[in-house]
């Protein structure tokens, strides 16, 4: 089949939606408020690395599909076409008040980084030459070989994610080394310029150096399968136990606030597992799930609390029963909903979450859940006497959820109980003609589903001590589905990978929290354009979409 070639009048499209990507968050303030942080000192601010990112990106995209002699016109071509929504953003704020109606278009962000702090005639020129410029890179990184390429972009993303929260990273090296060796890698809260361009050498060249080692190691395995040996066990073993002392020491290396950060990831990763079960592995969507991490924290609260009067249990006594509530409810939601299917499925499901809630802020049972005024003096966890109440000491208690819940997800994954949830979610009617028993196939997906969930409430109840209602809200449930979508239906990593990137990302950026939904919804519609299979998807997911694109491709 001979390429196509995308056509002059598409570079200006890809430039022209690039710029109103670019002016829109610059005009609702997004761009103005991420300029106070600075990533590489005295050159780089996170407002300016947000308004060109989306230029480079369409560059990229349009010198990629060009001729390899129009590459790099049709790079710079989209660049500067992008320029022009900005420069007439800049153009009415510079000569115009535009807070009138436009509040969120301040005077730093028309003078200072639209126009680079000089007058209009002067910063007018620079934008449509720094966008020309940035496009004509990113025109020469598309033409690139391969390898090479590959290379540069992990050095540029990991060199971003480093001068994005450089002032976390700066603060853990002056813990362990001291301010003057800090210093020498970063200047206040942002990176050296030096040092972002040594780490941008040095990722890269380890990247490349990577990936050939990785090749290599592919052709030695595939000669260990021909030879009928066992490929790479001991590799495979010592990686594992890296990877556990590396959990096990890891709140001496981050401190309390980034071991805080981490209790809150893990325990969506838990929750993630569990709606993993439910939706990536059995295909059912459920939309009420904080239903089953509500009532796990308020079986805990109500059997540990001193202000309730109605068990005195420890954590450990009432945390099977947290789990058992939470198996059994899954269950009984289970058991009407058994012949929904899709939307209807997700709507029932969602007001079952949402009637747990209302039961819980409800006057009728106040004096056993709290009401609004929540559940207070929750038992922490003890161990061997040692009462874990920081965050490096819950961390450890997550951890091990954490564990429970990956064992519990792997046994079934590939067991005879985990392909008939897969051949359910492919198929119900086929599922069921080839005998499997759809009634309880279903009840106990969302029965373990329901039981990690649980397992997850009831630590987060000992975490607080102190539960609320608001606590539990549907954007809990949202969440959740969010970060297996992100991460990759039915796939494990990928709700590690999902739950970072959703949970743990938004909480090191707190400043910037009123985009939060804003970043959300924009990042799954780019997972939905760019990547539908997810960023860690599973074996059978890219079998299916690999499926879909040799049936779309015309004979």
């Amino acid at each position: 089949m001979p390429e196509t070639y995308i056509t002059r009048r598409k570079v200006v499209q890809f430039g022209l939606l690039a710029g109103l990507i670019s002016t829109f968050i610059s005009a609702i303030g997004m761009i103005a408020l991420f300029h106070k942080r600075e990533m590489i000192s005295g050159a780089l601010s996170m407002g300016q690395y947000f308004l060109f990112l989306p230029i480079a990106i369409m560059a990229y995209i349009a010198a990629r599909q060009s001729k390899e002699k129009e590459a790099y016109l049709n790079g710079v071509l989209a660049g500067a076409t992008a320029a022009i929504p900005i420069l007439l953003l800049s153009l009415l704020g510079y000569y115009f008040d535009l807070r009138q109606f436009m509040p969120n278009v301040s005077d730093t962000l028309i003078h200072e980084i639209l126009n680079f702090g000089q007058p209009f005639t002067v910063g007018a020129p620079l934008m449509l030459a720094a966008s020309g410029l940035l496009g004509l890179i990113a025109a020469a990184l598309s033409r690139m070989r391969e390898d090479y390429r590959a290379a540069i972009l992990q050095g540029l993303l990991w060199t971003s994610i480093t001068a994005t929260f450089s002032e976390i990273i700066n603060d853990r090296i002056r813990a362990f080394f001291g301010r003057n060796v800090a210093s020498l890698f970063f200047s206040s809260k942002a990176l050296q310029p030096v040092t972002a361009v040594v780490l941008l050498i040095a990722i890269s060249i380890y990247a490349y150096w990577n990936a050939r080692n990785k090749e290599r190691e592919e052709a030695i395995l595939l000669e260990d399968v021909r030879a009928k040996k066992e490929p790479g066990k001991a590799q495979r073993y010592l990686k594992k136990g890296a990877l556990f002392l590396l959990l096990l020491f890891l709140p001496l290396l981050l401190g309390t606030y980034l071991s805080e950060v981490s209790t809150n990831i893990g325990l969506y990763i838990i929750m993630g597992l569990g709606l993993n079960i439910v939706v990536g592995f059995a295909g059912l969507l459920d939309l009420g799930y904080v239903a089953f991490f509500a009532i796990g924290a308020y079986t805990v609260g109500i059997l540990t609390s001193s202000t309730q009067g109605i068990a005195s249990m420890t954590f450990w006594e009432a945390l099977p029963i947290a789990v058992m509530a939470s198996t059994t409810a899954g269950i009984l939601l289970g058991t009407p909903v058994l012949r929904l299917r899709g939307d209807y499925l997700a709507i029932v499901t969602l007001g079952f979450g949402e009637i747990i809630r209302v039961l819980a802020n409800s006057d009728l049972l106040k004096p056993y859940m709290g009401g609004a005024q929540g559940i207070l003096n929750i038992a922490r966890p003890s161990f061997f006497g040692v009462t874990l109440s920081k965050p490096e000491q819950i961390y450890y208690l997550v951890l091990a959820g954490i564990f429970i819940a990956w064992f519990i997800s792997a046994r079934l994954e590939n067991s005879r109980l985990g392909r008939q949830w897969m051949a359910m979610r492919e198929d119900e009617d086929v599922a069921e003609a080839m005998g499997i028993n759809l009634i309880n196939t279903k009840l106990l997906a969302f029965g373990i589903g329901a039981g990690l969930s649980g397992l997850a409430g009831a630590i987060f109840a000992a975490k607080l001590t102190s539960i609320f209602p608001h606590s539990f809200n549907l954007i809990i449930s949202i969440n959740i589905l969010s970060l297996i979508i992100i991460g990759g239906m039915g796939s494990m990593p990928g709700v590690i990978v999902g739950a970072i990137a959703l949970v743990g990302l938004p909480e090191l950026l707190r400043e910037f929290a009123e985009f939060r939904m804003l970043m959300y919804g924009a990042l799954l519609i780019v997972m939905m354009l760019v990547k539908p299979e997810g960023l860690l998807p599973s074996t059978a997911t890219l079998r299916e979409f690999a499926d879909e694109d040799e049936e779309e491709v015309p004979a």
